[in-house]
């Protein structure tokens, strides 16, 4: 034993010496919480930063070490998308169906890949079964950002989740599962024993945080937006489940009802909300629950659905209440993420960035980017003990994870320069890594 006790010391102190040391130069800091800028140095050792300073910082060059001169350019922290599907964004939804699982997680690494070469370096993936590709990316089988995931989204029949045929009902009570569902990428779950267990199916697979769907929604068929979705005892069974482990519930819901009903069951946060009343707003505020919006517009970003079909009134109804949630967002201060939630279309996956430059409709540059870095990281850790990443995320500081753009130009100036990350990113680092190196 004591000779197995001495060799695993040994080889810790070795792996210790031989962590990579990224030592960058000349950067202007933006930090992610402060809209000045510090011009200064910042050290990164493994996957931490370890100092950060306005002085030179010295180091040992006899060891495995990459000095990088940033040549004045702005350093801010790596983005933070609050709401993706990383398993279904830029996959057709028929193929998502119906394809064979280990074909739909290859598309998704590709996807991932993409996400981090955007300069995502954090998302939280809010459905579908993104748990096996996370430990690819931890593990270094795969390259992509950091995921905080959902597992399956949990659906009542006709709800949000409900995929299936029209011919697939009556469902016989306790039949085989659809495919979907076995997959992972979303279940059905009627009644409160019904989501208890599966709430507690996900948690047991790894799930960050639990996903329900309390309302009627745009690309599913059966319910119409003003539709409510799980009772209270419903949603108190799965934030019940959530809360013995730690971590809280999310739920799709557009309208007041649908809010109010999630809210006064124990949810933590809201993710849409576009058609959400003044009464709303100041109970979210009051209770201090968080609003994860997206600015749905009726533009070129928008999820296709074909003219005149119910999915596309659905749309336009939906996009409509966009002005008003981010109005009543910022007059009751309610805590805001942003995500961006885009499915089965990957030309709209690849404006990930365009995205989040569309809210400088509502907010300044400095807001923008301080919400898809420090805000976002908030969100994220909202998820406990059951955090994956327990360092901090979306800050440049002491301590931190190592997760950082150094974009070419000042987006607090220019805001589009996010918008072309392949021309204006010209070094992604993630974890430590560096993933793309554009500086000469």
């Amino acid at each position: 034993m004591r000779s197995f006790l001495i060799l695993l010391f040994a080889c810790l102190f070795y792996d210790a010496l031989a962590q990579k040391t990224n030592l960058i130069n000349n950067v202007q800091i933006f930090n992610g919480k402060d809209e000045k800028t510090t011009t200064g140095n910042v050290l990164i050792v493994g996957n931490l930063i370890s100092k950060i300073s306005t002085t030179p910082i010295p180091i040992n060059k006899s060891g495995d070490v990459q000095i990088i001169d940033g040549k004045g350019k702005f350093l801010m922290p790596g983005l933070i998308d609050a709401h993706v599907h990383t398993m279904m964004e830029s996959i057709p939804m028929q193929v998502a169906m119906m394809a064979d699982i280990g074909y739909v997680n290859l598309l998704a690494a590709s996807a991932a890949e993409k996400q981090l070469l955007r300069g995502f370096t954090s998302v939280r993936d809010l459905g579908g079964n993104s748990l096996s590709l996370k430990i690819a990316i931890d593990q270094g089988l795969a390259k992509g950002p950091r995921i905080y995931p959902s597992g399956a989204t949990i659906s009542q029949t006709g709800g949000h989740g409900d995929f299936g045929l029209p011919t697939d009902v009556p469902r016989q009570i306790g039949g085989p599962l659809s495919y979907m569902e076995k997959t992972g990428m979303t279940i059905i779950a009627d009644g409160a024993d019904q989501v208890l267990m599966r709430t507690r199916e996900q948690l047991r697979q790894g799930a960050s945080q639990i996903k329900l769907m309390a309302g009627g929604g745009v690309t599913s068929n059966y319910d119409p937006l003003d539709v409510a979705q799980y009772s209270d005892e419903e949603f108190k069974a799965a934030v019940l489940a959530a809360e013995n482990w730690g971590t809280y519930v999310t739920v799709h819901a557009y309208t007041p009802k649908a809010i109010t009903t999630a809210i006064n069951a124990g949810v933590k946060c809201i993710d849409h909300g576009q058609l959400i009343d003044e009464p709303t707003a100041r109970l979210m505020a009051e209770k201090g629950i968080w609003l994860s919006l997206q600015p749905f517009l009726d533009d070129e970003d928008s999820n296709p659905h074909p003219e005149g079909s119910a999915n596309r009134k659905k749309q336009l109804e939906m996009s409509s209440g966009t002005e008003n949630a981010y109005a009543l967002a910022k007059k009751y201060k309610i805590k805001t993420a942003w995500g961006t939630d885009v499915l089965f279309d990957p030309k709209i996956a690849a404006r990930q960035n365009a995205k989040l430059t569309k809210l400088v409709k509502w907010y300044t540059p400095y807001e923008v980017l301080k919400m898809a870095t420090s805000t976002n990281a908030e969100l994220l850790a909202l998820s406990g003990p059951r955090n994956p990443y327990p360092n901090k995320l979306g800050v440049i500081e002491e301590g931190a994870y190592a997760d950082m753009i150094l974009v070419d130009g000042n987006p607090f100036q220019n805001i589009k320069l996010i918008e072309d990350p392949a021309k204006n990113f010209m070094l992604i680092m993630k974890d430590g890594v560096v993933f793309k190196n554009t500086i000469k």
